[in-house]
């Protein structure tokens, strides 16, 4: 049974909240005050704490930093007041509280953040640590087969001078494999010089590349070095090469070909010593539908290719990439539940996209555990499981309200239930409403739940 500290100065509303967490099926501990609270913190194990604000021994913003400061740092602590102003809200959350709630209480809301918080409390216990990642020079995570054979040819490519082309979807970590190719060659004390073509202008990529001569072009007004003089002996990284225009590529094939280049506006022939390393997330191999780098600068750059493998095709990674993503964050763990749906979801954005999701969850869970509720219910669709909107019920074509709420709230009845394993009870107490008005809605959008398995927290009696 999980123990709730209340610490609040008003007999009547101390007690009122005594019962309800009684009624709910939890231990409550009352306090008159701070230095009550305190004391029952050092004699009891507790598992969440209902802090007032404004107290007659001091003020409730203060005892939480000194909460998360000390021995029960990890208690979860929701901070009620009646004074629901915005800079208490957010320097309450910036403290480190679970959340945030106004008097009078909303019941249906009061016991749901209470259940999620004394559910963090316990994952927080139980959580066993996550795997150590294991880490390249570059950066590159993972031990699964699929990125085995890109160890390999990191290896073979690092013992080589020659061009290296590097393939895969956005998000994989295609410049990660071209540091990783840079740091273990011999050129490793040299310079690593990365440009993003497709993030620049046609008109300007040409002087990024080779330079140019004072008075080339208006604004022109010294000579000014490109990449591949600042490369020196170095690696030249060529991100997103496949967005290069075709009049650029060519300048860019003699270059690679014959180790030469000439700045804009000059005549002077300069040689280049740099290794060059490119990457695309398009497709450019010869024959290949929509490709789009011309097949002799293909051939030129790829003597070594190395394809990234998107993370759907090496989901016993995603443990490692996690510990990793959660480093310098409050949160040190994930439940079971969120790590099966970490590895049931398709990440169209890969890496990139699980380790936004995870940075953002490990800053809103209000724990140092992630759960399944903290995750988006679609990852990467800025959704939350915990009944926070979702964009994918929006429809382009219908933008009509009452609809679109229709479809919002049949999409959490759903989840909700999924996540309660089809008992009612529980379903209503993670979306915050009561039995009668879930029944209502079950029949308003024709759910066929089914059958309660039990109540272990009374409904709210609406």
């Amino acid at each position: 049974m999980s123990t709730v500290l209340i610490v609040e100065d008003e007999p009547g509303l101390r007690q009122g909240l005594c019962d309800v967490m009684s009624a709910m099926g939890l231990s409550p501990i009352a306090a008159a005050g701070i230095s009550e609270g305190r004391a029952s913190l050092g004699t009891h194990p507790i598992d969440c704490v209902l802090l007032d604000i404004r107290l007659r021994d001091g003020d409730g913003l203060d005892f939480l930093r000194e909460l998360r400061a000390g021995p029960s740092r990890d208690v979860p602590v929701i901070v009620a007041t009646a004074y629901g102003d915005s800079e208490r809200t957010i320097r309450a959350m910036r403290d480190g509280a679970f959340d945030y709630l106004t008097k009078p209480f909303d019941l249906p809301l009061l016991r749901t953040t209470v259940l999620r918080a004394t559910k963090q409390r316990a994952l927080s216990r139980a959580a066993a640590p996550l795997p150590a990642s294991a880490e390249s020079a570059g950066g590159l995570i993972g031990t699964s087969a699929a990125m085995l054979g890109v160890w390999k040819l990191i290896g073979r490519a690092s013992a080589s001078t020659a061009p290296v082309l590097i393939t895969g979807e956005t998000g994989t970590g295609k410049e990660l494999v071209a540091r990783a190719v840079h740091s273990y060659s011999s050129r490793a004390d040299q310079p690593f010089v990365p440009i993003n073509l497709a993030a620049l202008p046609p008109t300007l990529i040409e002087t990024e590349l080779f330079g140019h001569e004072r008075g080339a072009f208006t604004g022109a007004t010294a000579r000014r070095a490109g990449r591949f003089e600042t490369a020196g002996e170095g690696t030249l990284f060529l991100d997103e090469i496949g967005d290069l225009d075709l009049a650029l590529q060519t300048k860019l094939l003699r270059s690679v070909q014959e180790g030469t280049f000439e700045r804009v506006g000059g005549d002077e022939e300069l040689r280049t010593r740099a290794r060059i390393i490119a990457a695309t997330n398009r497709p450019v191999r010869p024959g290949t539908t929509g490709a789009t780098l011309r097949e002799d600068l293909y051939y030129r750059l790829a003597v070594i290719e190395i394809e990234v493998p998107p993370l759907r095709a090496r989901r016993s990674d995603i443990p490692q990439l996690v510990s990793h993503a959660l480093r310098g964050t409050p949160a040190r763990a994930v439940s079971e539940e969120a790590m099966a749906g970490l590895l049931a979801y398709h990440w169209p954005g890969n890496v990139r996209e699980l380790f936004h999701v995870l940075q953002r969850a490990a800053v809103l869970c209000g724990g140092e555990v992630i759960d399944a509720l903290d995750l988006p219910s679609e990852p990467g669709s800025g959704a939350n499981a915990n009944g926070h909107a979702s964009a994918a019920v929006v429809n382009d074509d219908d933008l009509s309200l009452h609809p679109a709420v229709a479809r919002l709230e049949k999409q959490l009845i759903l989840k909700a239930l999924e996540r309660a394993k089809g008992n009612r009870s529980a379903a209503a107490r993670l979306l915050g409403i009561g039995r009668p008005l879930l029944y209502a809605k079950l029949e308003e959008h024709g759910i066929a739940a089914k059958g309660d398995a039990g109540d272990a927290v009374p409904s709210d009696g609406s």
